[in-house]
């Protein structure tokens, strides 16, 4: 079985954000800060950390700032750098040329319309997805377990977590096969089932690493959960075609679509760094008085 390298990564972008208006009015929800960094550069981290070489960023309307992000600053550097300012803070948001691509959704059609927006850029070769949402704390990166996992059985992966029986109609759920550790077999995949029918708790995540003939069947996907073009129902015409397998995530997933979870992954994130944790944990103890 020959295995084609993973070298592309796609991250959808163009979503509104309306969960969390007013903030996400004029600034896209991927640019909200976990403590100092944006939800996305934490995504494009973990996947330059597992070999990523090209990222491809499907953005919409408003979206200007993450490619602002990605470039390079030239007035707060040079500000920076009469001042005596290190710029080593910046190293992270300075891809390498050539390294960044932009495509625009021009319509909020879905998460599968969005993965098929940059079918001319993945061409015929393997992909990553990453939905900057979920942010994922593991040693190693979520994506690169994935890899590592891939590069053993090829075909396509998805991040796989087990969530409570009451949750599953908020997820794509896994009709599980053989399992052998973090790996289990993916049998089917439904999205969003209605309360009652799942055919498992075990839910489809924000990482996926997929097959360029996906998009073969995007093109021609119809409307699904929410009327959107959703990518589970395509992944789920995949299945029995090619290997498929979900991979148990080993670390902590915080939902950064959620109120909830976002606060949640602040303050987890705040209190694993050694510069702040002492401030943060003696707030913390006052509020629980």
């Amino acid at each position: 079985m020959t295995i084609k390298p993973l070298r592309k990564a796609v991250f959808p972008v163009g979503g509104l954000g309306t969960r969390f208006l007013p903030a996400t009015k004029a600034m896209p929800k991927e640019m909200l800060p976990i403590v100092d960094r944006p939800l996305i550069q934490y995504a494009v981290d973990e996947a330059i950390e597992a070999g990523i070489e090209q990222m491809i960023f499907v953005t919409g309307r408003g979206k200007s700032a993450i490619e602002d992000h990605f470039d390079i600053a030239y007035e707060l550097e040079t500000t920076m750098t009469s001042r005596g300012k290190s710029l080593e803070i910046l190293d992270a948001t300075r891809l390498r040329p050539g390294a960044v691509a932009y495509v625009r959704q021009q319509e909020p059609m879905g998460l599968g319309h969005a993965v098929w927006c940059a079918r001319h850029i993945v061409g015929d070769e393997p992909f990553a997805v990453l939905l900057a949402d979920d942010f994922m704390v593991g040693k190693p990166g979520c994506l690169k377990q994935m890899v590592e996992a891939y590069n053993r059985v090829g075909g396509n992966l998805i991040c796989a977590e087990i969530v409570p029986d009451d949750q599953t109609h908020r997820y794509g759920i896994i009709t599980p096969g053989t399992r052998n550790g973090a790996l289990t077999e993916v049998q089917g995949l439904v999205e969003k089932p209605a309360a009652g029918t799942a055919p498992s708790n075990l839910s489809v995540i924000g990482r996926y690493i997929l097959q360029p003939e996906v998009m073969q069947v995007l093109e021609g996907q119809q409307k699904g959960a929410g009327g959107e073009i959703q990518l589970t129902d395509a992944m789920a015409q995949m299945i029995g075609d090619q290997a498929f397998h979900g991979v148990t995530f080993e670390g902590t997933r915080y939902d950064c679509g959620d109120k909830a979870g976002f606060v949640q992954a602040n303050i987890a994130t705040a209190l694993s760094r050694s510069d702040i944790a002492p401030a943060i944990e003696a707030f913390l103890r006052t509020t629980q008085r």
